[in-house]
């Protein structure tokens, strides 16, 4: 059993993987308190309220919907599913998990720390919808909570509704929607070919990625933006294209779990809120301006 083995093996466990789920919530809801203090800590004296506010307004729909996530998503798309109980009680050591694997025979090692299962053809669609639905709700939250930090500081807060809608349409269709879309079909085209190692469907899912949501995924929210949203608002802006930042490729691990995610690894999906709500907090700032 090599190395890589033993490290896949540790990581999902099942029993590990619902201890890292019941930690997400405390780690999200950490973290945003400690950004929101540092950005009204670096504010400007006679901004110190209105910033904590609109910081603390929009981290608290984000972190919110971010956590209400995965339930809204698994009632919707896995009703009636029977989740997999942990066979284990404890969490293995990577040497422990060596030695069971020596000690045991194959089956009774799978199913204690069962496989990653590799979706078919007919499962790709209702994985990108569900994934899909999970990244929309922090970006909705986001906007939602950033709406109601702008109206309780800004009279004008009408006027920045435009850049929020705008940033929350450029995250959702560049940095989740179409990067699933671009994911699924590459998916379902190596369904199609037969192709079942996990090494070249992981590395078509990433090509799929790159394709259409790194590269078409800017052009068509921009598009959006000018044609769509700035005329609803009658903005009178001159529109400028929100191009890819060095945080919006970073934002792109989200779409590496999503490769993750679709190949079966199971560890990965509790990370998913802490990695959308980041594209809900900047939709919610209208990061663009």
């Amino acid at each position: 059993m090599n190395i890589f083995k033993v490290a896949g093996k540790f990581l999902d466990q099942p029993v590990l993987v619902a201890k890292f789920e019941k930690s997400v919530p405390y780690l999200l809801s950490g973290g945003a308190c400690a950004y929101g203090a540092h950005q009204v800590k670096k504010a400007p004296e006679n901004k110190k309220q209105e910033t904590a506010i609109k910081t603390f307004s929009t981290l608290g729909f984000t972190v919110a919907s971010a956590i209400a996530a995965p339930k809204i998503t698994d009632r919707i798309f896995r009703s009636g599913k029977e989740e997999l109980k942990p066979k284990l009680k404890k969490v293995l050591s990577p040497k422990e998990i060596k030695q069971l694997y020596n000690t045991v025979d194959k089956d009774t090692f799978n199913k204690l720390i069962p496989e990653p299962e590799n979706i078919t053809s007919k499962e790709i669609f209702s994985e990108i919808g569900r994934l899909s639905l999970f990244g929309l709700i922090p970006v909705v939250g986001g906007i939602a909570g950033g709406i109601l930090g702008d109206r309780l500081t800004d009279k004008h807060w009408k006027n920045k509704l435009p850049d929020k809608i705008k940033e929350g349409a450029y995250q959702y269709l560049a940095n989740i929607f179409l990067c699933n879309i671009g994911a699924g079909a590459a998916l379902g085209i190596m369904e199609k070919l037969n192709i079942r190692s996990k090494g070249p469907r992981a590395l078509g899912m990433v090509g799929g990625i790159v394709t259409t949501g790194v590269i078409g995924g800017s052009a068509i929210a921009n598009l959006i933006g000018e044609k769509l949203i700035n005329p609803i608002f009658k903005s009178n802006k001159e529109f400028r294209p929100r191009h890819p930042e060095p945080l919006d490729i970073g934002l792109h691990t989200d779409d590496i779990a999503t490769v993750a995610v679709m190949s079966g690894l199971k560890w990965i999906e509790p990370a998913l809120p802490l990695m959308y709500s980041i594209s809900g907090y900047r939709a919610g700032i209208g990061y663009r301006n």
